[in-house]
């Protein structure tokens, strides 16, 4: 069975979308290319998230597209991403272990190994702790360490390093880095400054109409 071809670019074409009746985005058309990062920036409300979302297939535009060059032609744009929002998706229940091991399981991603993906995050000592216990800026890291063992393209990071001390901040966005030095592809959106090597810039405003920096 051949592999199937790395996503390349991500297009949004004149995309319009209606929440709670508000207009939140209005003819936004961006392109987001492999190895560089799309950094979306904008004040509250101004639909960061909410562009995050309309990528990940959790929500659906009023009016326009969204597409992909490249990957595997047999998925939908969704099954390329992973959503990586404010929200941590952890059942306090498990260890930091187990609720790794269920995400690769769920993702289908057998050859990723979870402990080492919890140590490239700084977890791997806590393995074998419930994630009850952990604390916000752990609990951050474990959500984080998704994206190694579930190994998509597209990478949607929200807000990527709230919670985060300096430290942490830093192994982060060194794996982004990684990523993007692969030929993965990122849209990240934030109000604090992400210093990638290689990034593009879409500001949002209110009803943003626009492209991409």
């Amino acid at each position: 069975m051949s592999m199937a071809p790395p996503v390349t670019r991500l297009i949004g074409e004149e995309l319009t979308l209606d929440r709670g009746g508000r207009r939140v985005l209005a003819d936004l058309s961006f392109t987001a290319e492999a190895g560089v990062a799309l950094v979306v920036t904008g004040p509250n409300g101004a639909g960061k998230s909410t562009l995050l979302r309309l990528i990940a297939g959790l929500l659906r535009p009023v009016a326009g597209r969204l597409a992909v060059d490249g990957g595997d032609p047999e998925l939908a744009l969704p099954q390329h991403c992973h959503y990586f929002g404010h929200q941590d998706a952890l059942k306090p229940q498990l260890t930091v272990g187990e609720n790794l091991a269920f995400w690769r399981a769920f993702f289908g991603v057998a050859d990723a190994e979870v402990y080492a993906a919890l140590d490239r995050v700084g977890l791997a000592r806590l393995i074998d702790l419930p994630a009850a216990y952990l604390s916000a800026g752990q609990r951050r890291r474990l959500a984080f360490a998704r994206l190694l063992v579930t190994k998509r393209p597209i990478w949607l990071l929200d807000e990527p390093t709230s919670a985060l001390d300096a430290a942490s901040e830093a192994r982060l966005l060194e794996i982004v880095g990684e990523h993007l030095d692969g030929g993965g592809l990122v849209v990240a959106a934030t109000h604090l400054a992400l210093p990638f090597a290689r990034m593009d810039g879409l500001r949002l405003g209110p009803a943003t109409v626009g492209a991409a920096a």
